[in-house]
């Protein structure tokens, strides 16, 4: 191929001609070709190694087994940071699941999130909660926000020794509720924007509204006094949002807690690398299938 010399104008020939630009077209497209093959075929591997683990876990728990898992905390895309959550998408598969199970049949639910969308997080708590057979959220890592809501539906929550769960109190923009109502509290209205004022309406209900989810997800386990004690404290503002709620401080509120959390679920995060792209965060094995499913990244104002 003829290329001209900037310099001389002379054309030089470099060498190359139209086969092999073509060939090089090949090679690459061959070498894409075999990547995403070998990515399938691992990610196919991947599932059916996570699927046999979460069936080894059903065979020693005995009873219908649920995993709730954010494992990519953070994910690039294009250099801009992507965050899992508590979705629509995770609270539709887990109501699914616990319908299909029988009433009288323990629910083992794994927990691994940062937390969520208030409305997600919430539905699995109360369906969960008006499950008539004995439910135990496992917690091997962390279960924040949101995924502390959950387990306070549950009879009993398994922690590993290190394991940690977090206050409940609702976030209003990516501020505490509680935040913003001081705000309100130590200043005079006339030097308080009308943003903050409105924000701090929806702290207000916000913060009422949990309150009161709480107390009754705690209730009838607690009495009422205690419940709406427990309640109160974990969703106005008491901790910073990020507090770890050890297994001994969460022994120390009252709530059931144990720490013989078995081997195989600790294992079993192994199995929920963090990945390039996008998965599902639920998992269930016992009576229904996994059907793994996409979801969307939720534009959400008030969270856990």
């Amino acid at each position: 191929m003829l290329f001209p010399n900037r310099e001389t104008g002379v054309c030089v020939d470099t060498g190359w001609g139209v086969m092999d630009l073509w060939w090089i077209f090949y090679i690459i497209s061959g070498i894409a070709l075999l990547i995403v093959i070998e990515t399938a075929f691992s990610r196919r591997r991947l599932m059916k190694a996570r699927r046999r683990m979460l069936t080894r876990v059903r065979r020693k728990l005995k009873g219908r087994v649920i995993a709730l898992i954010h494992r990519e905390e953070v994910v690039r895309t294009l250099g801009i940071p992507l965050t899992r959550h508590i979705d629509m998408d995770d609270a539709e598969a887990i109501l699914r699941a616990i319908r299909e199970t029988p009433k009288d049949r323990p629910i083992h639910l794994i927990l691994h999130t940062p937390g969520g969308l208030v409305l997600a997080a919430l539905q699995i708590a109360r369906a969960l909660h008006a499950h008539s057979g004995k439910v135990t959220v496992y917690v091997p890592h962390f279960a924040m926000s949101g995924g502390t809501l959950i387990a306070l539906a549950a009879d009993q929550i398994v922690m590993a020794r290190h394991a940690v769960l977090g206050p409940v109190d609702p976030q209003i923009g990516g501020v505490p509720a509680s935040a913003i109502l001081k705000v309100v509290e130590t200043k005079e209205p006339n030097d308080t924007s009308d943003t903050t004022i409105m924000f701090a309406d929806i702290a207000r209900k916000a913060t009422d509204q949990l309150e009161e989810a709480v107390t009754e997800l705690l209730t009838p386990r607690f009495s009422h006094n205690a419940a709406t004690t427990l309640a109160h404290r974990l969703t106005h503002g008491e901790w910073t949002h990020d507090y770890a709620i050890t297994a001994d401080k969460a022994t120390e509120l009252g709530l059931a807690v144990s720490t013989k959390i078995p081997g195989e679920i600790i294992e079993l995060l192994s199995f929920y690398p963090q990945p390039v792209g996008r998965r599902s965060g639920v998992d269930t094995i016992g009576k229904a299938p996994l059907v793994p499913t996409e979801n969307p990244i939720w534009d959400q104002r008030i969270t856990y």
